[in-house]
């Protein structure tokens, strides 16, 4: 197996027992070059918020997206999103990324945003 099936295979775990649950999910993406996060429902079936380094603000905030300066203000952002949106507690999904460096940065400042987990 590559590292990429070896990545999807641990996020298909993580992604049954939320399921299971019927919980709120926080799914976190990250490139070489960006950082993505998305609040998805329970349903699994609508986006409830998102933000990225892709977007313009965010880009003219920070110089390069693929850093965990970048994943903190990610995490800033959907926890204010998500806030907006009526939620308060979402279920982890890292997509079967280590937690470590960006996914880790970024779920510390959703946390701090005041995201329960």
């Amino acid at each position: 197996m590559n590292k990429k099936q070896v990545r999807l295979r641990r996020a298909r775990k993580t992604r049954a027992k939320i399921a299971e649950l019927k919980a709120v999910r926080l799914t976190v993406f990250r490139s070489n070059s960006h950082i993505y996060a998305q609040v998805i429902s329970g349903c699994r079936s609508r986006v409830l918020a998102s933000a990225s380094t892709v977007e313009p603000d965010v880009r003219s905030q920070v110089k390069h997206g693929g850093n965990t300066a970048a994943a903190e203000l990610v995490g800033k952002l959907i926890a204010e999103r998500a806030k907006a949106a009526g939620i308060e507690s979402v279920s982890f999904d890292r997509a079967g990324f280590l937690y470590h460096g960006r996914v880790k940065a970024l779920a510390d400042a959703a946390r701090e945003g005041g995201l329960k987990f």
